[in-house]
C-alpha cells in the first residue's frame, strides 16, 4: 500500500502543467486530493479526471478551505502555483511585486497556516515548486529568478527548523518542462530551456523517487547538480559562462 494512501494533499497551481500532474500522481497512489487554481475553469478537468476536490482563489489563501475539504487534516502541501514574470533590473515595480507575492509569500502565508497543526501531530510535507533558477539564475527573468531564490531559501529554512520536529520538506527544482511556463519564457527560454525540456510527469516521478529517499532537493535534470557544484566552486567562471549565454541571446535578437 502506498504511504500516501487516504492522505489530504493540497496542488496549487493545478489547471495544468506540473500541478495537474502532482494531482495525478497523488490521486493515482490514493491520496485524497485538493486542487487549486485561481480560474475554476482551468481545475475543473483534473479534478473531474482524478475525483479531487477543486477549490479556486489566491493559492495563499485556501489552506483553510482545502483542510475543510479534507476531512480536516493536510498531510502533504504542494506550493506548485507560480510566476514566470520574465523581464530585467528595469522591469516595472508591479511585476517584481506580483512575483514576490506569488513565488515566495504565498509559501510563506501557506506555511504559517499549516504549521501549527503539523508541529502539534509531529508530522507534515511541504512539497516547494522551486526550478532550477532558484539554484542558479535564468537569463532574460529577474523577478523570476530572484524570487525562485527566494522560494528556495523559504523552503531550506522550512527544512532546518522544523525537520526534528516532523515536518518534512521538498524542493522541486527542474529546469526546462514543457508547460505554459515555458511557453512564456519566450526566446530566453527557447535558447536554455527547451533543448533539454522534460514532462510534467518526469517531475512528479522524480518528487515520488525523492520523497521515497527523504531527500530535500529534487533534481528532475540531474546535470543540475553539477551546475549548481560548478557555480559554487567557481563562482566567477559560471557567471562568465552565464555571461555568454546572455551575449548569445543578445545576439540572436531577444
Amino acid at each position: 500500500m502506498s504511504q500516501f494512501q487516504d492522505a489530504g494533499v493540497v496542488v496549487t497551481g493545478a489547471g495544468g502543467g506540473i500541478g495537474a500532474a502532482l494531482a495525478r500522481r497523488f490521486a493515482a497512489e490514493g491520496a485524497r486530493v485538493v486542487v487549486n487554481d485561481l480560474d475554476a475553469r482551468r481545475i475543473k478537468p483534473i479534478a473531474d479526471e482524478t475525483g479531487a476536490t477543486a477549490v479556486a482563489g489566491d493559492a495563499s489563501a485556501i489552506v483553510e478551505e482545502a483542510r475543510e475539504a479534507l476531512g480536516g487534516r493536510i498531510d502533504v502541501y504542494c506550493a506548485n502555483a507560480g510566476l514566470a514574470s520574465p523581464g530585467d533590473a528595469f522591469a516595472d515595480e508591479a511585476v517584481w511585486a506580483a512575483a514576490w507575492d506569488v513565488n515566495v509569500m504565498a509559501h510563506v502565508r501557506a506555511a504559517r497556516a499549516l504549521l501549527p497543526d503539523w508541529l502539534e501531530r509531529g508530522s507534515g510535507r511541504f512539497v516547494s515548486t522551486v526550478s532550477a533558477a532558484g539554484l542558479l539564475t535564468m537569463v532574460g527573468a529577474a523577478p523570476y529568478s530572484v524570487t525562485k531564490h527566494g522560494a528556495l531559501a523559504f523552503a531550506e529554512w522550512l527544512s532546518l527548523t522544523y525537520r526534528h520536529r516532523g515536518v518534512k520538506v521538498h524542493a522541486i527544482c527542474p529546469q526546462g518542462v514543457r508547460t505554459d511556463m515555458l511557453t512564456a519564457a519566450g526566446s530566453a527560454g527557447e535558447l536554455v530551456l527547451a533543448p533539454t525540456a522534460i514532462e510534467p510527469e518526469d517531475v512528479a516521478d522524480a518528487l515520488f523517487d525523492g520523497m521515497s529517499a527523504d531527500r530535500f532537493l529534487i533534481l528532475p535534470h540531474p546535470e543540475v547538480a553539477g551546475y549548481y557544484q560548478a557555480r559554487a566552486g567557481s563562482p566567477d567562471r559560471w557567471l562568465a559562462g552565464m555571461n555568454h549565454l546572455q551575449q548569445k541571446w543578445e545576439e540572436a535578437g531577444r
